[in-house]
């Protein structure tokens, strides 16, 4: 469908959430898509509505007072609405008061503008996976992970998917760029560690979130998938592994007992869904760089977030249960004393590797990390990117009685 040059000036969008610190105490119209709704009582018992807005720059509670009756029905969740309202600060955060609200069709927006999405190539870091597991000694896990990347349904979807819903990588490409980083933090630690085996440490990294294709829905807003909220990732991660081990030949039942270990302890305790905890070397290190990748990028997003703020200190952050102290401003002189309430994205990177380097230092998806320029990697050299992560609370929404489930579960 070609559009003409007026056509396509309507689409865009000229105000994005990043640019509330240049709009406070202005009227705005712009569109957003609506990420929640709620419909509230005033104290008064007269509604209100609560929404929480987002385009891919991040997301803006607005509230409307005023002829709500009117704007209740017209939308819903997920639905894309133009928006006429007040750009101020409550509690030293941005909130829009709406004036007015308009439901936008699909032809009338860029679906491009309301989803954030990493500034990294993804085909580079794809790349990266493919260097990774051509370098595997062991002929059954190398074989596995090329049955799941000779996949083109599941090579799609990993490459677009979040790695979580809120708390960490959450946007386009996360859990590619989230799996690299695991990749290269897995490759150089466990050089630290001769009794561990890297090929089946890595088949945990790469399988361990590949459930999140099918439990995460990412087309409008970031949300989970009726088949996502009855099983969770780690049932769907077993289905996917069974059902890929079968296509290589005399693949050993005992390999796949331990990968099937990696997948379902790699959360690490039992209040965060893990049905087993981790119990033997590859498993344990798996939970911990996971763990590490998703706090340093929830870290990261944090300090971008609350980039315009002037304290060093952030405000709280719940994946992480404080705030957060900024220490590139708290070493500023012009920093102000400690309140607990603003930041700016650290620059600091880890970056082992080459191949990597370019894409993990460049830190931050449109709420992420800069571009990537991945080298090519030899048959003997591995990459290695910065951040590491782990299970959020979205991710441990999962039932902790997984194992109870997978009782029922036919592979």
């Amino acid at each position: 469908m070609l559009y003409s040059f007026a056509e396509i000036q309507a689409l865009m969008k000229d105000f994005f959430i990043c640019d509330c610190s240049q709009y406070e105490n202005k009227v705005i119209t712009s569109s957003f898509v609506v990420v929640s709704k709620q419909v509230k009582p005033k104290k008064s018992g007269e509604p209100y509505l609560a929404l929480t807005l987002g385009d891919r720059t991040g997301q803006i509670e607005a509230k409307m007072w005023d002829n709500v009756e009117e704007a209740i029905d017209v939308f819903d969740q997920d639905d894309f609405l133009k928006v006429k309202g007040l750009l101020n600060k409550y509690k030293n955060r941005f909130q829009l008061t709406m004036h007015k609200v308009r439901r936008l069709q699909e032809a009338d927006v860029d679906f491009s503008d309301y989803l954030p999405k990493s500034t990294k190539n993804l085909d580079e870091l794809w790349q990266v996976l493919v260097d990774f597991v051509s370098t595997f000694q062991n002929p059954y896990l190398k074989a596995l992970l090329q049955a799941f990347m000779a996949d083109p349904e599941i090579t799609t979807a990993y490459r677009s998917a979040p790695a979580a819903k809120t708390l960490h990588h959450a946007f386009i490409g996360g859990l590619l760029d989230h799996v690299v980083s695991l990749f290269c933090s897995c490759d150089l630690v466990c050089r630290n560690y001769p009794q561990v085996d890297r090929d089946l440490l890595l088949t945990g990294a790469f399988l361990h979130d590949i459930g999140k294709i099918h439990e995460l829905a990412y087309t409008r807003s970031f949300s989970y998938t009726t088949r996502g909220q009855l099983l969770g990732h780690m049932i769907i991660e077993l289905e996917m592994l069974h059902a890929k081990a079968a296509q290589v030949p005399q693949f050993p039942e005992e390999l796949l007992t331990l990968i099937e270990h990696l997948i379902i302890s790699h959360h690490g305790h039992y209040e965060f869904g893990s049905p087993k905890l981790p119990m033997f070397p590859e498993a344990l290190m798996l939970h911990y760089l996971d763990d590490l990748d998703s706090k340093m990028e929830s870290m990261r997003a944090h300090f971008e977030r609350e980039g315009d703020l002037e304290s060093p200190w952030t405000s709280y952050n719940p994946s992480l249960g404080r705030p957060l102290l900024n220490r590139a401003k708290f070493l500023d002189n012009k920093a102000p004393a400690v309140t607990a309430q603003a930041q700016a994205p650290d620059s600091t990177t880890v970056t082992p590797s080459a191949a990597v380097a370019a894409s993990a230092a460049a830190s931050g998806p449109v709420p992420m990390t800069a571009n990537s320029e991945a080298d090519g990697i030899s048959q003997n050299q591995t990459p290695t990117l910065p951040g590491l992560d782990r299970p959020d609370k979205d991710d441990k929404k999962e039932h902790s009685q997984v194992v109870t489930a997978a009782r029922g579960v036919k592979f």
